[in-house]
């Protein structure tokens, strides 16, 4: 969707751009925006100041216990705390599609074309804009030309990588620009401030577009960005690679010279680049009659050595250059001087010295090509990162990144990842859009929605993912046998296609936070299944086994094991310290008594083999689901066939407290209990179908008469001052069985009339009371028509559960109210609040935001399979399985 550009002339010219006449291959549908603009709104993260007055008393606890528990963890221990409430990132509206494939580390480039956030250490980011000039670490294209400055947030301005373009007629330059529209203080001597009005971006994740148009030359400049990131595709999609494609259209009656030039720092604005000790060599590497040359940047710390790579084809007509090594310090002027004299770069033999402690190293890449008059060409570059070794916090294990299985684990897989990129990308584009081809042409979806599909992807790949091969000598069953209700030392999903973790968010730090891979894993089973089945047998393993370590618990400021036995664990652990081996990073409640845990375990095994038809894998899971549905039994204190809340916050929702049976918990319980009458009946257990059948009966019942107020479930059945308020995610449940083919019939736990009077109940409250139907589905509502706050998250909007709730909608026919709810989270987050690539957890109606790049909004794919569902089609995505690749192509580097 485009956004509001302010000014007719820039829209004009945005529309200009894009007509098919002018070629560029933008596609109509996506997320657009002109460099120049700024968005309005400007919000502030949420932070303990923002606990209302009434809400502060039951918090003050925990306050202290969180001071004292941060002080020892970032003082003494020198490590960054899993959520850090003092340091919350602030919102940069800057930020653009990330670069590189699942698993292997990220950079991100912004939309203005800054290089601004890194993640190569897996888990850990930091957020630097490198300037080739001041500490210069983040990769930058830029093009010879004189212009105007482009208003920008300064705060993120510190260092940059950059393209630039030089343009040369019969043998002189006419323009150079660097493409940025930063006028930073340093690289005094390069022509900055390339004016906002005359260019746009477009993602449509995994690609990318940027459209400038040189003003005054009658020349556009199309870069088209390009991760190999395919559904179904478990081998070129763990590519730590990115390809930039630049079309060049020269619109006059004259030849010109055009060449690109990508300057790129040795590191990625981390301290460590002044560490010391890194070098950078030239490469030319020939095979199978395709022929790259680029240079290779070693960064040799002593934790998690990389090497990065700059790279082009060579081809007839193609003119490639380099510089090996330059300073990134002062006005680097002779490196302009370079370019701007002949278009190409001296491109100088042999490798650089390693660098002194304190000192940085660039190097420059340069390729350029003639057009002809009235005519296109284009060039290709392409970005590697090698980090194949990788060592988390503790440092105790090292890991092998998944693509070490197609390229190798020494660390010389550079050249090679970018030969392959560079001779492969075509394929990739074609896949991709052969994959969002149907959903696109699609008359009846609107065009936010599918922006908001495939843009929100991003998080699979930009959320601290790992993708990681099995050690050899690693047992994920607990060292419990299958016949002792444990699963195989090494399920076999998991030996082919590896282990897969990705954060809660960005500022969240911790692996595979399964009360909201819950939401997110939608996008996983319909993608990538065999990833979200691995991480199914992850957490199944982890099941079985228990830490009794005793540690304080923040909120409670009580002692209680890490992890206990039969409970599915929070998370798999933080990566600052030993995720998969040392579970529950998260210390704030002990999650052994969550009451959602347990269930959103059973309801994914059933939904995940309802889509893949994995018989193995249900065979599997069931004596798991077996052993957390014993264990959650015990919530369920009066034998009514119905779980109570215990008075604290002990689900997803950890900050809103929930007495006695719940809609949302409750409504979990009852569907789980479906899906084990399913499971109990696939697999010709009769009695134990009728164990579940009895207390789906009594639950039901309970349910019905507990909370089912006439019009929608209530909060809960506590009778106090809030217990009435009409959460908008208490359909939870039945979603789940709806995506799962059941939640009819003889498996139906929910009157149908009664989820539509309950939905329509939220339509009309949670979205249309709320800031006017304009800003998607307030958590809690109360039925007077203001918002629950009764809580710091009552009055919150989660974008992941407005997206769940769409789908429910969907599914049940509501498919106009489904759309305008997640429409109001799309147009809130992406065109108003600028935070496109960055979805937060949440936001109020006004003032305040939390958690920045979190996991739930991939709950957007949930709508797409119950889109799927209701237009009674198969979905294109699993019409042809999964494209598994693995066997097909030798691609090692020898």
């Amino acid at each position: 969707m485009t956004a509001d550009w302010g000014e007719q002339s820039t829209a004009d010219l945005m529309s200009r751009y894009v007509s098919k006449e002018m070629g560029y291959g933008v596609p109509k549908e996506g997320w657009r925006i002109c460099l120049a603009h700024e968005f309005k709104e400007k919000r502030k993260p949420f932070q303990a100041k923002d606990v209302s007055l009434s809400n502060v008393w039951e918090h003050i606890g925990l306050g202290v216990r969180y001071l004292k528990w941060w002080y020892k963890k970032t003082q003494v221990e020198k490590k960054a705390p899993f959520i850090d409430m003092f340091r919350a990132q602030p919102l940069r509206q800057i930020y653009g599609a990330p670069l590189g494939g699942i698993g292997g580390g990220t950079i991100t480039r912004g939309w203005r074309g800054e290089f601004c956030r890194w993640q190569l250490n897996p888990g850990m980011y930091h957020y630097k804009t490198v300037m080739a000039n001041q500490p210069f670490p983040a990769p930058y294209f830029a093009v010879c030309t004189f212009s105007q400055q482009s208003p920008r947030d300064k705060s993120t301005a510190e260092e940059t990588e950059l393209f630039t373009v030089c343009l040369r007629r019969e043998g002189q330059t006419i323009y150079q620009q660097v493409l940025s529209v930063e006028r930073p203080p340093t690289l005094q001597g390069w022509n900055w401030g390339y004016c906002g009005e005359y260019a746009f971006y477009h993602a449509l994740y995994p690609r990318a577009w940027t459209v400038y148009h040189l003003p005054g030359q009658n020349v556009t400049l199309t870069c088209r960005q390009i991760s190999p990131v395919i559904p179904h595709d478990y081998q070129d999609s763990s590519l730590p690679v990115a390809v930039f494609v630049w079309d060049i259209e020269n619109k006059n009656d004259y030849d010109l010279d055009v060449s690109i030039m990508f300057t790129m720092v040795n590191g990625s604005g981390h301290k460590d680049d002044r560490s010391g000790g890194h070098w950078n060599e030239p490469f030319h590497l020939e095979k199978e009659g395709e022929a790259v040359s680029g240079v290779l940047l070693h960064h040799c710390t002593a934790v998690n050595p990389y090497t990065l790579c700059i790279a082009t084809r060579e081809q007839p007509g193609r003119e490639v250059s380099h510089q090996t090594a330059f300073s990134p310090k002062g006005t680097c002027s002779s490196l302009w001087r370079d370019l701007m004299t002949d278009g190409h770069l001296d491109s100088p033999t042999g490798s650089s010295p390693p660098t002194p402690k304190g000192e940085k190293v660039a190097a420059a890449l340069a390729v350029g090509c003639s057009v002809s008059a009235q005519s296109h060409n284009n060039l290709e570059l392409c970005l590697v990162w090698d980090m194949p070794k990788i060592t988390f916090g503790s440092r105790e294990r090292e890991h092998l990144r998944r693509y070490t299985r197609y390229f190798g684990a020494k660390g010389e897989a550079s050249a090679s990842l970018s030969h392959y990129a560079l001779t492969h990308y075509r394929q990739w584009e074609k896949s991709i859009e052969e994959w969002q081809r149907p959903i696109l042409q699609d008359c009846s979806l609107p065009s936010w929605y599918k922006s908001a599909l495939f843009n929100e992807l991003y998080f699979v790949v930009d959320g601290g993912t790992v993708w990681t091969e099995l050690e050899a000598d690693a047992d994920i069953s607990g060292g419990l046998r299958s016949e002792e209700g444990g699963l195989p030392a090494q399920p076999a999903v998991i030996k082919k296609y590896g282990r897969f973790a990705y954060l809660e968010g960005q500022e969240y730090r911790m692996y595979n936070t399964y009360d909201v891979h819950f939401y997110a894993s939608f996008a996983l089973i319909m993608l990538w299944p065999k990833l979200a089945l691995s991480v199914q047998y992850d957490i199944a393993g982890s099941v079985v086994q228990q830490d009794p370590t005793e540690r304080l618990h923040l909120m409670s400021g009580q002692y209680s094991p890490v992890k206990s036995k039969n409970v599915v664990p929070h998370d798999i652990g933080d990566p600052d310290d030993e995720p998969w081996h040392r579970v529950n990073a998260y210390l704030i409640h002990d999650t052994a008594h969550w009451k959602d845990l347990n269930l959103k375990f059973v309801l994914q095994v059933y939904r995940d083999f309802h889509l893949t038809q994995d018989s193995q894998y249900l065979r599997d899971m069931w004596p798991i689901c077996q052993a957390v549905m014993a264990s959650e039994l015990k919530f369920d204190l009066d034998g009514d066939g119905l779980i109570e809340n215990s008075g604290y916050a002990d689900q997803t929702y950890d900050g809103w407290t929930v007495t006695g049976p719940s809609a949302y918990c409750g409504g979990l319980w009852l569907a789980s209990l479906c899906a084990m009458c399913k499971m109990a009946r696939l697999l010709d257990s009769e009695e134990t179908y009728q164990h579940y059948r009895n207390i789906l009966d009594r639950g039901s019942a309970a349910f019905d008469q507990l909370l089912w107020n006439g019009k929608y479930y209530n909060y809960d059945s506590s009778g106090g001052d809030h217990s009435n308020s009409v959460m908008s995610d208490q359909c939870a449940g039945h979603w789940f069985l709806r995506a799962s083919g059941l939640g009819e019939g003889e498996y139906q736990a929910f009157p149908k009339e009664k989820i539509r009077s309950a939905l329509k109940s939220v339509y009309d409250l949670n979205v249309m009371h709320f800031a006017g139907g304009q800003m998607g589905a307030v958590n809690g509502m109360r039925p007077e028509g203001v918002p629950d706050r009764s809580s710091v998250q009552s009055d919150e909007v989660w974008i992941g559960v407005v997206y769940g709730l769409a789908a429910t909608m969907i599914h049940e026919d509501m498919w106009e109210e489904g759309m305008r709810t997640a429409e109001g989270c799309y147009r809130t987050v992406w065109e108003r609040l600028g935070m496109a690539f960055q979805t937060p957890e949440a936001y109020c109606e006004k003032g305040i935001f939390r958690s920045l790049a979190y996991m739930r909004p991939l709950s957007v794919w949930g709508m797409q399979l119950a889109l799927n569902t209701s237009q009674n089609h198969q979905s294109a995505l699993f019409q042809n399985g999964d494209t598994d690749q693995e066997e097909g192509q030798d691609m090692r580097h020898n």
